[in-house]
């Protein structure tokens, strides 16, 4: 038996950030992680010999700039380079949409003289609305609390500071943010826009990781959810990370251990010790026991409460809600090594249009009908697909000459119809991605000499992703701000004393921002300095 200050369960993104700010501030940390590198879903693994890539999480825009600052991530290796294209969408009909710095609004201008003046006004509205709520990514939510005490009045101090900031808004604004929690962004979108591809670029956002349609009320949240980002400043933004995803968490890791945080890999957590109404440590899956003064759990949170925590130690109603905590991103993952770039038909040949992330999904009612025929039929027939080509921007990660793409691609069920198994079916869907995008670029099947696939299932078994979600939790307004992960543990405490949450199941939510861990970082440091100052 060891013990330490704090133990974190995961070495993700999010629980490498809450270990070096723990460590920075001169607690004893230690990280524990079930796989035999660190990062989670964001890392860089050789998949086919030769070529290396990001193996889930894949691009970057929302890691914090202050998270960034604070470890000094570019001091331990990080190094962002933007995309030199934002996003190229083709279309069957033979158009298609290339955006970026200085040449969005003329793009659009070709496919809709009325779109390119509703452009420029909804990405403004966006922009003053993300401006805004990115004051409160790393801000504990107001926690409703019963009762009257400290607590209480701590919380009715942060609900005032959150009002303070939301008067930043116009009443326009306010009436737009409340659209955007509750509508769908395909009435929104089409209230707006006339032409498809222009629709589709703003609606692939609301349906990235959300297993919905883009008329599904509360999309319109996960379409501003990703305007959140910037890269090297630029907000809005999208890049990668030299050496891919990775590269990120290894300098997180890097940062963590110069403060002294430990990190043991393949160490699997089987059951958090409870005793007396309190965490007080871990019992891995080989036995060993770690105990510690607090636990933070960098883990699904139902994965945490329905596997970790003992029931017994739990409120049947806390326990009950966190058995329905809703997961599925609808996301099938797949890495491919190429022998060659691919040509699209309607930009055919080498250009810009290929660093960026090209979105096979023509139309808003394409996305849609994706979502339904997953939903009856196990996945889609006509998958939304997302490629990244991050040997574009970064010679580091396949022989010179070659590739390698990464393959983001919706609509699959998190589970499958009539007790299907993912595991028979991987290979036949992944031939399904790979024909997609030979549809619009082709000759591309012919280039794969290597891939990896991850389905729900394997993202699940691989990473704790629960049903495949990205995200630790479906980012619906039942599962947001102060509801997440539950009204009452929005402040990253658990219902255990000195039981924190780190991960993405807690405020903001999803992607790779750190925010998470820096935010449940700071709940702790505050809680030891209550404890002993």
């Amino acid at each position: 038996m060891t013990g330490t200050d704090v133990v974190i369960i995961g070495a993700g993104h999010n629980g490498l950030t809450c270990a070096a700010y723990l460590a920075k501030a001169g607690l004893r940390v230690k990280v524990l992680e079930r796989r035999k590198v660190v990062g989670g879903a964001a890392a860089t693994e050789e998949f086919h010999p030769g070529f290396r890539n990001s193996v889930a999480a894949y691009t970057v825009s929302l890691l914090n700039p202050k998270v960034i600052r604070d470890l000094k991530l570019a001091e331990h290796g990080l190094r962002i380079v933007e995309r030199r294209a934002q996003n190229f969408l083709p279309s069957p009909d033979g158009s298609s949409l290339l955006t970026g710095e200085g040449r969005t609004l003329e793009a659009v201008r070709k496919l809709s003289e009325h779109d390119a003046k509703a452009f420029e006004i909804f990405s403004r509205e966006l922009e003053a609305i993300a401006d805004v709520l990115r004051q409160f990514v790393l801000r504990a939510p107001p926690n409703l609390l019963e009762g009257f005490g400290a607590a209480a009045i701590r919380e009715a101090v942060n609900a005032l500071g959150t009002a303070n900031i939301l008067r930043k808004l116009s009443l326009e604004q306010q009436r737009s943010l409340l659209d955007l929690f509750t509508r769908s962004a395909g009435e929104m979108l089409d209230e707006r826009f006339d032409n498809d591809l222009v629709k589709a670029l703003f609606g692939f956002d609301a349906i990235v990781g959300n297993y919905a349609s883009p008329y599904s009320a509360g999309s319109a949240y996960v379409m501003l959810h990703h305007a959140f980002g910037e890269v090297n400043g630029k907000k809005g933004v999208w890049g990668h990370a030299i050496g891919g995803m990775g590269a990120i968490t290894q300098a997180m890791a890097a940062a963590s251990r110069a403060h002294g945080a430990e990190i043991e890999t393949e160490a699997g957590v089987r059951e958090v010790i409870v005793e007396n109404d309190r965490a007080v440590g871990v019992v891995l899956d080989n036995g060993k026991t770690i105990r510690a003064r607090y636990v933070a759990s960098n883990v699904n949170p139902k994965l945490l409460y329905t596997r970790l925590v003992p029931a017994e130690t739990l409120a049947p109603e806390f326990l009950a809600r966190m058995q329905h905590w809703r997961n599925g991103s609808g996301t099938f993952r797949m890495n491919v090594a190429l022998s060659a770039l691919p040509s699209f038909t309607v930009l055919p040949g080498k250009g810009d249009h290929l660093t960026s992330g090209i979105i096979m999904a023509p139309s808003l009612s394409y996305m849609d009908r994706a979502w339904l025929d997953a939903r009856s039929f196990g996945w889609s027939r006509e998958p939304v697909v997302e490629m990244l080509i991050p040997s574009m921007l970064d010679d580091t990660l396949a022989p010179s000459g070659q590739h390698v793409a990464s393959l983001f691609c919706q609509h699959v069920a998190p589970e499958l119809p009539d007790g299907k198994s993912w595991d028979d079916h991987r290979e036949e869907v992944a031939d399904l991605m790979i024909a997609t995008v030979d549809r619009h670029a082709p000759g591309f099947a012919a280039s794969v000499i290597g891939r990896q696939i991850l389905s729900p299932l394997d993202l699940e078994r691989q990473f704790g992703l629960l049903g495949g979600d990205i995200f630790h939790g479906a980012l619906t307004l039942n599962q947001l701000f102060s509801a997440r992960p539950m009204l009452g543990y929005a402040d990253y405490r658990g219902p255990l004393k000195g039981l924190y949450h780190c991960g993405s199941g807690a405020h903001p939510g999803g992607g790779v921002t750190g925010a998470p861990g820096h935010n449940a970082a700071r709940a702790i440091l505050r809680d030891e300095r209550a404890l002993f100052g």
